[in-house]
Order: structure tokens, then C-alpha cells, then sequence
């Protein structure tokens, strides 16, 4: 398959300032500055002034980027968008002691759980948060996530010739292929929302999924699982899902590799005819690539992300949480606002600085 390759992460982010007025203006850009904070400093999240390391999805433009989407270049190490903003804020914060060492990482699955390992702090990258991603393969809990600090709706991108026909979830039928990234809220939203999984992730009695083993067909039963914390063994690495109805979509899993760039690519070469995937990234998507896309088939449900962080360390989030909740006033300061005006954390920062002198 041959496809139009795509323009790095920092250029759709950068792209998409203009393209982002009609986001902004849902998400209701002005806002009211609280006052500054009393005059007592922040009380230090880190006592012993070691630097936190910090692993961030590398393939999340505009939210959570790497420079560079080549993984050999010295760019990639470099961490870009909305929460590479938070985090600079939150060193700037005095009194704070927050310091960190930032480490792309390139591959999605259930990255959330590597806040539990010894080699990470904190994770970021765009993650929703979700009681089933604080648990592991055993139910566990093993991650706690800091308070949200950016809102999520799930959206269709399509080809612009397409918008009329696809407007909406309603409109996806058996010759309809939607691309998604496994694992992802995008993925389980969209399934969620055509009746090939119910509530819980149960896929539909007839689902045929293609994996690296071979062909299998959901029962019904719990067996055949899939939902935005995981999956059946079964289902791990899944490449194709076949609907048992023509009045439900396929789906068509890329980007193992370069993440959701792939599924752009994919769109624009004419792979697949839907991108399933949260409105901020559609938007910025559409945008960049000309009159190419258009953004589809709003979900009404709002999902919220967090910094993931290992289940031990509630202090270090609550903590986290105190100076999220300033720098984004209590969320009224969102990625809309953000895109608007990219300064506003450090701008927030700096009046809690004030206010602490």
C-alpha cells in the first residue's frame, strides 16, 4: 500500500492555531482569571530535590509530541504540546521543587502502567483517565491518575467528499472501514457507539477479528473482550474486525509503528475511510492537510486526562493536583484556551509566584 507521507508532528501542531477558532469558541475561550494564591509558597511535591523522570507519548500532536517523529533523531527526545506546557509551568512554580527529565515513548499499549514501573514517575500523553486503566491484568490497582486537566470528545475524521455520508456514527455501515489505534478510548468509544461491544466491552456474538494467529468469532461471552484498559489474549495485535451486521463498521487497526499517523496517512491515501479518535487531534489534522478532511460525528460523552502515576504515590499526586488546578483554574483553562494563547500556564505560574512572595 503506498501512502502520501504526512507532515511531522510539530508542523499539524503548529498548523492548526488558526484552524481551531470554531473549538475555541465551543469550549468558550474566555475565561475569568482567579485571583493569586495566599501569600504562604507552595509546599515542595519532591522533598529530596531528585528529578522525576517523566515518560510522554511521542505521537499525540497537539497534546503530547516529540519534535521529531524519527525515533534516531536527537528531536525525538524533545517534548512538545499542551502537556509539555503543563509540565514546564509546574517547574516554574516556586517553591515547588519540581524538576523533570523527559523520555519519549513510541508505542501506546497500555503505557499508563508503566507509571508502576521503577524507571518512571510520571506518564503523560494524552491519557483518559479511567478506573480500568488503574488496575493491571489481575486487577490490581497499581496507578492513580492526577486530576483532569484537558477535555476529551471522541470524532470521526473523513475525507471531505465524505461528510455528507458519514456525518455521523449512524451512518457507519458493513462497507465502511474505520481506522483506530487498539487500546485507545477512540477504539472503544467508537465500538461502544455502533453496538459491536456493550457497556462492559463484550464483543457482539458474530465479530470476526483477524489477528496474527488467525481468524476468530466473538460468542458473546466475556472471552471476547475489548475495551479502552485492554483485551482478551485472544484479541492482542488484532489487525481487522469484521461487524456480523451490514448496519455496523469495520475496523482496521494501524499504527503499531508511528501511531495515529498512520491512520491519516491511511485516510488520505484512501485505506480506510474514517479515523476514529478524539476532536482535538481530528481538528488539528483537518487543518493541516488542507481542505483535505473534515471533523465528523461529535460524541456528546466529555472524557477528561490525567498524568498517570504509580498507585503509591498519592501524595505526589495530590500534591501535582494542587498546582494543576491553579494553573488551569480549576479546568477552566483548556486546550482550547491553550492553542489560543500558549503562554497562559506560564502566565498562571508566574501570578502564583507573586501571590507567594
Amino acid at each position: 500500500m503506498n501512502v502520501t507521507a504526512s507532515p511531522p508532528p510539530s508542523t499539524l501542531a503548529r498548523a492548526a492555531v488558526l484552524a481551531l477558532s470554531s473549538l475555541c469558541l465551543a469550549a468558550a475561550c474566555t475565561f475569568e482569571v482567579a485571583a493569586p494564591p495566599a501569600s504562604a509558597p507552595a509546599p515542595a511535591c519532591v522533598d529530596d530535590e531528585r528529578v522525576l523522570n517523566v515518560g510522554f507519548y511521542a505521537f499525540f500532536a497537539p497534546v503530547s509530541y516529540s519534535a521529531s517523529e524519527d525515533p534516531d533523531a536527537k528531536e525525538f527526545h524533545t517534548h512538545l504540546g499542551y502537556e509539555a506546557d503543563l509540565l514546564t509551568a509546574l517547574e516554574a512554580i516556586d517553591g515547588a521543587g519540581l524538576s523533570f527529565s523527559r523520555h519519549p515513548i513510541a508505542a501506546w499499549d497500555d503505557i499508563w502502567l508503566q507509571a508502576a514501573t521503577p524507571q518512571y514517575d510520571i506518564i503523560t500523553g494524552g491519557i483518559t483517565i479511567l478506573d480500568a486503566r488503574t488496575r493491571d491484568a489481575a486487577g490490581k490497582k497499581v496507578v492513580t491518575f492526577t486530576s483532569g486537566h484537558v477535555n476529551f470528545r471522541q470524532s470521526l475524521l473523513v475525507r471531505a467528499a465524505d461528510a455528507a455520508r458519514l456525518a455521523s456514527h449512524d451512518d457507519l455501515t458493513g462497507d465502511v472501514r474505520v481506522g483506530a489505534l487498539a487500546g485507545t478510548t477512540g477504539e472503544f468509544r467508537l465500538l461502544e457507539l455502533t453496538g459491536l461491544v456493550d457497556a462492559n466491552g463484550v464483543l457482539a456474538a458474530g465479530v470476526r477479528i483477524d489477528t496474527p494467529a488467525g481468524t476468530v468469532v466473538a460468542d458473546g461471552s466475556p472471552d471476547y473482550l475489548i475495551t479502552a484498559a485492554g483485551e482478551s489474549p485472544v484479541l492482542a495485535g488484532r489487525q481487522r474486525l469484521h461487524p456480523p451486521s451490514h448496519t455496523m463498521p469495520q475496523l482496521v487497526y494501524l499504527g503499531d509503528q508511528t501511531g495515529e499517523l498512520e491512520l491519516l496517512d491511511a485516510l488520505e491515501a484512501g485505506a480506510i475511510d474514517a479515523v476514529a479518535r478524539g476532536e482535538i487531534g481530528n481538528r488539528d489534522a483537518a487543518y493541516a492537510r488542507g481542505d483535505a478532511f473534515v471533523v465528523t460525528a461529535l460524541d456528546e460523552k466529555v472524557e477528561h486526562g490525567g498524568f498517570a502515576l504509580a498507585a503509591e504515590n498519592t501524595e505526589l499526586a495530590s500534591c501535582l493536583d494542587r498546582m494543576i488546578d491553579w494553573l488551569t483554574d480549576d479546568r477552566r483553562i483548556d486546550y482550547a484556551n491553550w492553542r489560543e494563547d500558549p503562554a497562559v500556564f506560564m502566565r498562571r505560574a508566574a501570578m502564583w509566584n507573586e501571590g507567594a512572595r
